[in-house]
């Protein structure tokens, strides 16, 4: 199931801000790419851009001796915060160099200044530094190799010029790639940070930095404090990157509230925005990861809760809230009703989540058969863990025509590991057996017995529609309101078939009852007239697939009333005026079957009293329908219900994404949060949710470019490696 989960993100619009320098000339940035240009780098590219930048690094340092290596300035003295990246605000400031000391005379000086400590020499062109002992006749063979045509009118290089995270040489006949700054590594690391949801602190490793070292002893890494800074900044940079697109839209928003605790035991409340935007495409944005303080109570989240949308500006424009099903979240998501109620700002709802009760419901069922499954769990580990084993385990069942099994399996402790271990036991009992046996360091312990093995059939028969259903939610591009109710009142007439028949054990049954409460109690707090006008907007369910218990020719009635309120205004064309004014363009170009024909169309349109009338009046679209393309077509039948609709169908049914619950991706993500330190926790994911979503990392308004900053760092080492090449052979 987890294979087929699909992950929808945050696209911005927006194009690239570049950072730019201006060294001479000969430099500049020609780069300024749409998004659907993007790059996205996953821990094993972050991992091969270190290594290739280190390897320039690397390369570059192989003419110097030791002294001047240990002598070069790695970090030049840039301010803690401002790293020297240039500003679009500030513009490129420049930094001040001491006056040099000439201790030799040469025509290739000129080319060159000194450092600041004045024990080495810098190149004007590419940075690369050499000792203040370094030979001139050495220094005019780099300019010659390194830069051929330096010497001609036009190419003189500034004495001074500001850092940049990304720049580019004109392409000259036989000129060489740029050399790479010793910041980018930096940057990478900050990256590699992000992608991988790491504190600075892991920076400070002895070891880490003992690895760098080997790849080139002159490596140094900003200090934690250093990082520390940069991504604050980072993230009050992109935070107002997301506020400002926020404000650009024009629809309704609904909010998600999740919740969890530290191991510092901090609690903390993640706040992520959702909307339809006028393509009709789903949006979603991180708003920020807030610390709750103590007692942690209705209070302390509500509080939170309205600084995070007032920060925003959206607390005017919030249709509805998920909550985690706790009573602290409820408690807040009511004071806040009864806020936004006061202020008769619109209507406001607050809903539970779905997956979350859907996951208590099914724990309730696999109470009985706990035991088992954690015995099958151990066999499972042993397989993954034995490539002997499990490669038996692949030959056994191909013999005994058990199925084809994938590695590694599936042993998390979720709905969709336990369902995997009832899975095999159902499907391939005889190889399982066969394998226990074969290998005697399991031992007998984990053979199951008739009972068990019995156990386990009724249960995964009970089940699998659960099963089913979880991977409907989980794999569905928009898991709707209307949808999610569809599914739920599924689970409800499972449970009930159980109770009721006479086949089904007394402890089946049992657990039956403990399940049918729960839902139950689900049914109880989304029934009202908010989620039903919600779950029929939803063309796919309409009123016809609609929940009996939510079914209510009162709940029609208010929801006509709500339409006819609030979307069937004047400025918004009807569906009949919009007709007939095609019928006026086109008078007198028709045929007379044709008048006849809108005749009876303007006949039709007057015995609907409104849109939702005649929407309602259509057959429901087949489930697999994809509900926003349905509506990005139909808006032009029903112009004032499609703005109701795009309102209405950003109501969530889960607080959070539902395979997160009910797969192991869940366990990766609860592992992340729970061993941030809390110094890091809100910047660190936040800029990590963005970038994912499409927003790009921006230090106050510069654009980190990493894309073309490891097009120069790759250049820097191929090229390196070429020129060391050259001077083997001579």
């Amino acid at each position: 199931m987890e294979n087929e989960m699909h992950e929808e993100g945050w696209s911005s619009n927006k194009h690239h801000i570049t950072t730019t320098t201006a060294l001479n000339a000969n430099y500049y940035l020609p780069y300024a790419s749409n998004d659907e240009n993007d790059i996205t780098l996953d821990h094993s590219s972050m991992k091969n851009m270190l290594i290739t930048c280190c390897q320039g690094f690397l390369s570059q340092n192989q003419d110097m001796n030791l002294k001047s290596v240990m002598d070069m300035p790695l970090i030049r003295n840039i301010d803690p915060i401002d790293i020297g990246l240039g500003s679009s605000e500030k513009g490129n400031s420049i930094t001040s160099v001491k006056p040099r000391k000439k201790t030799m005379t040469s025509v290739y000086l000129k080319y060159f200044e000194t450092a600041p400590d004045g024990k080495s020499r810098r190149c004007k062109f590419c940075g690369q530094s050499y000792s203040i002992a370094t030979a001139t006749g050495n220094l005019g063979r780099h300019l010659s190799n390194r830069h051929p045509g330096y010497d001609k009118p036009g190419d003189a290089v500034s004495n001074s010029a500001p850092q940049t995270i990304a720049v580019i040489k004109k392409s000259q006949p036989q000129g060489n790639v740029p050399q790479v700054d010793y910041d980018h590594l930096n940057w990478l690391l900050i990256k590699w940070l992000i992608e991988a949801s790491l504190p600075p602190s892991t920076l400070e490793e002895k070891w880490l930095a003992n690895s760098y070292k080997f790849l080139n002893a002159s490596i140094q890494v900003w200090p934690g404090e250093k990082y520390k800074a940069v991504f604050h900044e980072v993230f009050r940079s992109m935070q107002e990157d997301v506020r400002a697109s926020l404000e650009q839209v024009l629809s309704k928003f609904s909010i998600t509230l999740d919740f969890w605790t530290s191991y510092q035991q901090i609690y903390y409340m993640s706040v992520t925005c959702q909307w339809i935007d006028e393509n009709w495409s789903f949006q979603k944005v991180l708003l920020d990861i807030c610390h709750i303080p103590h007692p942690c109570g209705g209070a302390e989240i509500y509080d939170s809760l309205v600084k995070v949308l007032k920060m925003y500006n959206i607390d005017n424009r919030v249709l509805s809230c998920t909550h985690d099903n706790s009573q602290s979240s409820m408690r807040a998501c009511h004071t806040l009703k009864e806020e936004l109620d006061g202020q008769k700002v619109g209507p406001f709802c607050y809903i539970p989540c779905a997956a979350r009760t859907l996951n208590l419901i099914i724990d309730d069922g696999l109470r009985t058969t706990k035991p088992v499954i954690s015995k099958i769990r151990e066999f499972v580990l042993e397989l993954n863990a034995s490539l002997e084993m499990s490669g038996d385990f692949t030959q056994v069942t191909a013999t005994f025509q058990e199925g084809s099994w994938k590695f590694p399996l599936d042993a998390s402790a979720r709905w969709s590991g336990n369902y995997q271990m009832l899975d095999i036991v159902r499907k391939a009992s005889k190889s399982m057996d066969a394998i226990i046996r074969k290998y005697e360091i399991l031992g007998n312990r984990m053979l199951l017995t008739s009972t068990e093995k019995n156990v386990v059939s009724i249960m995964h028969q009970y089940l699998q529609p659960f099963y089913k259903t979880t991977t409907n939610i989980c794999t569905s591009k928009v898991p709707t309101i209307g949808l999610v109710l569809f599914f739920m009142d599924h689970i409800s007439d499972t449970i009930a078939v159980c109770r009721e028949s006479r086949h089904s054990p007394d402890w089946l049954k049992n657990a039956a009852e403990d399940m049918a409460i729960k839902a139950r109690n689900y049914n109880s707090q989304v029934c009202n007239i908010f989620t039903y006008m919600t779950a029929i907007l939803d063309p796919r369910i309409k009123i016809e697939l609609i929940p009996e218990s939510l079914s209510s020719e009162n709940y029609l009635e208010e929801a006509r009333a709500h339409f006819m309120r609030n979307y069937s205004s004047s400025h918004v064309p009807s569906m009949t005026s919009g007709y007939i004014a095609q019928e006026i363009e086109d008078e007198g170009n028709v045929s007379f079957a044709e008048e006849i024909a809108r005749k009876k169309r303007r006949a039709s349109m007057s015995t609907a009293t409104d849109e939702l009338t005649q929407y309602l009046s259509e057959p429901p679209a087949p489930i697999p329908t994809d509900v926003l393309e349905w509506w990005k077509v139909n808006s032009t039948r029903y112009p004032q219900l499609s703005v109701m609709a795009r309102d209405f169908l950003t109501v969530q049914a889960t607080s959070t994404a539902a395979e997160d619950l009910f797969c192991s991706k869940g366990d990766e993500i609860e592992k992340q949060r729970f061993c941030l330190p809390h110094d890091s926790t809100q910047a660190l994911l936040c800029i990590r949710s963005w970038t994912q979503g499409g927003i790009k990392l921006k230090f106050k308004s510069t654009e980190i470019d990493y894309e073309r900053l490891m097009e120069l760092a790759t250049a820097a080492a191929a090229d390196n490696i070429n020129t060391g090449s050259e001077r083997k052979q001579k």
